[in-house]
């Protein structure tokens, strides 16, 4: 543990990472996006426009739609490599969930059942493949995760790409294709409104995002990595719990005739991510889960106020459904039994957009979050 100073603060922006950089861009791409998908009606088929902006682009294929998505998984890699030299462990296993989860986890906010995963593996050099152990690892966990999601891992690209990723490293990415039938699953908010209930799926820790600032908190820790955060974890360790995976939860829900009216995957932007659907509604949470003991370290070592904590972490919170208010037991329930902690977090009302977390005082307004 660190000394009992009070920390100086140390923030995403401070560890390089601006959402405010780089949302313009993926804006401005949306825009150009939408002038393609056109191009669908001469094949047969028409894209759902409402999908645009949301986690997974969805288009309509006559029976059903269907949803894809590619996601990276970041520099979580990066920490998996500084804890294999401490430890002389791999933790590619888990690393390969991570990658997976980003993409799966994402593709499931429309109401899609996940079909097929593909695996794009960009290495530094030729020779980051020789590594019989972490290789293995890699290929284990990724087909490990692919059954736990009950998706086909059809193929994949394993570039050697010197001069374009550091030698020595990997970029490791994954797509997904999925549909959603019957076309009743489709949640993209249509339905979403006041009295719906939100329903947080707890994380298993700072899943994979949050990773840059994780990795410079690091820099200043008395043993780095291998600093305790209180519970006898190493840093490190905890860093590198895989991400959970929601795909079981939400295909079980389905079978139970539960419909979300709206999911919102809790990545980057943290909290914020709540307001992610454009209609201007006020989201009030009245419970807070426990935050993750990583989390609750960094926070404290990071010295984050509750207010760029919760825009920038999970904070416990992976994943959200918005549900009929009477479902919302019933959702926790199947969750549970899943294996997956739930809470019923809170409401939907009228009002400007905004996220208003009750028993923290901490408010989010509409500008806060700008994703289209």
């Amino acid at each position: 543990m660190s000394s009992s100073t009070p920390p100086t603060p140390l923030t995403y922006d401070q560890a390089g990472v601006n959402y405010d950089l780089i949302d313009p861009l993926k804006i401005a791409a949306q825009r150009a996006a939408a002038a393609t998908g056109a191009h669908l009606g001469g094949h047969g088929f028409g894209e759902v426009a409402a999908s645009r902006g949301e986690s997974a682009y969805v288009v309509d294929v006559g029976p059903m739609y269907l949803a894809s998505i590619v996601e990276c998984l970041g520099t979580k890699t990066l920490v998996a490599d500084d804890m294999a030299r401490l430890t002389g462990k791999s933790y590619y296993s888990a690393i390969a969930q991570d990658t997976i989860a980003m993409a799966v986890n994402d593709l499931i906010t429309v109401g899609a059942t996940p079909l097929v995963v593909q695996a794009y593996w960009a290495a530094g050099g030729s020779d980051w493949f020789n590594d019989a152990q972490r290789s293995q690892a890699l290929v284990e966990g990724w087909k490990k995760a692919c059954d736990t999601c009950r998706v086909a891992w059809g193929g994949g690209e394993t570039p050697a790409l010197a001069g374009i990723v550091a030698d020595g490293r990997v970029d490791l990415a994954a797509s997904c294709t999925g549909i959603v039938s019957p076309k009743s699953r489709l949640s993209l908010g249509d339905q979403l409104g006041a009295g719906d209930a939100i329903v947080f799926l707890a994380a298993s820790g700072i899943h994979a995002n949050g990773l840059s600032l994780a990795r410079k908190l690091a820099e200043r820790l008395p043993q780095g990595y291998l600093t305790d955060i209180g519970n006898g974890q190493s840093y490190g360790e905890a860093l590198l719990a895989p991400t959970a995976l929601y795909s079981p939860v939400t295909e079980a829900l389905a079978a139970a005739g539960i419909v979300p009216h709206y999911s919102a995957n809790v990545t980057g932007h943290g909290w914020r991510k709540l307001m992610r659907h454009p209609k201007a509604l006020t989201y009030r949470i009245t419970a807070v889960p426990d935050k993750t003991p990583v989390l609750a370290f960094m926070q404290r070592e990071c010295a984050l106020d509750d207010h760029e904590a919760y825009g920038t972490l999970n904070m416990g919170a992976g994943f959200a459904l918005y549900l009929a208010a009477d479902q919302a037991a019933r959702a926790v329930e199947i969750a549970q039994g899943l294996g997956v902690a739930a809470l019923v977090a809170g409401h939907v009302e009228e009002g400007p957009k905004r996220v208003l977390i009750d028993p923290l005082g901490v408010a989010f307004g509409g500008d806060e979050l700008r994703l289209r």
